[in-house]
């Protein structure tokens, strides 16, 4: 109703695209499931079942894919950034429920070591992937600490878990060179891509974020806590 639609038509059919789709009550709840309620399960089984020391949360990124969703155009951009809780905006915080998680987060004093083990991540992924950094134009994200690729803004899936979070969004997976290799899959060892020897993507990911979080960890904990 409040985007004007009195009268939502139940349902959609498989390939139909625009008004068609997005305005039945069918598209609406597939929305607010992935969006809202499918997050906060998985809100309530980490904070009260895994209870971890850092939440990674590992995305592929993408910009937009053209007039047509079945038929998306390729772009040559790729970039990185990686996002830490932060950048509330003033209608966000008249919700009773993120001026709570909003308060929790800063009590619980997660935010010193969600960044800095940010920053580190950034710069591993970055110099692994060769990738620049991605800048918002928008206010619903601002910059934050030392590196480029480290942004403040407030999503469900980093304000809903207790532990500090590190939120990638590395690779733009409809760029020319990433839908590449996505395309080449899993494979042993190094192949040439883009006159470059790479590791298959999935791999490359893992490997720069393990080490990453290894270098961190390495240099804020004595040697003895951290195990080889």
């Amino acid at each position: 109703a409040r985007q004007g639609i009195s009268t939502p038509r139940a349902t959609y059919t498989p390939g139909q695209t625009g008004p068609e789709r997005t305005e039945t009550v069918q598209w609406q709840s597939e929305l607010l499931f992935y969006r809202i309620s499918e997050i906060r399960h998985r809100a309530r089984i980490v904070n009260e079942q895994i209870k971890p020391d850092l939440v990674l949360c590992l995305h592929f990124n993408a910009e937009g894919w053209g007039g047509d969703p079945l038929n998306p155009e390729l772009v040559p951009r790729n970039h990185l950034h990686i996002l830490v809780n932060g950048c509330y905006a003033t209608d966000e915080l008249r919700f009773d429920d993120q001026r709570h998680d909003l308060l929790l987060k800063l009590l619980n004093r997660s935010y010193a070591e969600e960044l800095a083990i940010s920053e580190r991540v950034a710069g591993v992924v970055a110099t692994t992937a060769s990738l620049p950094p991605y800048r918002y134009t928008t206010p619903n994200a601002r910059q934050t600490g030392t590196s480029p690729y480290v942004w403040a803004r407030n999503l469900l899936a980093n304000r809903l878990y207790r532990a500090p979070v590190v939120f990638l969004e590395p690779y733009v997976m409809n760029s020319e060179e990433i839908w590449a290799r996505v395309q080449a899959g899993e494979y042993e060892g190094e192949r040439l891509v883009a006159g470059v020897l790479r590791k298959s993507l999935t791999r490359e990911y893992a490997d720069a974020v393990a080490t990453g979080l290894a270098e961190y960890y390495r240099s804020a904990r004595p040697a003895a806590q951290v195990p080889k």
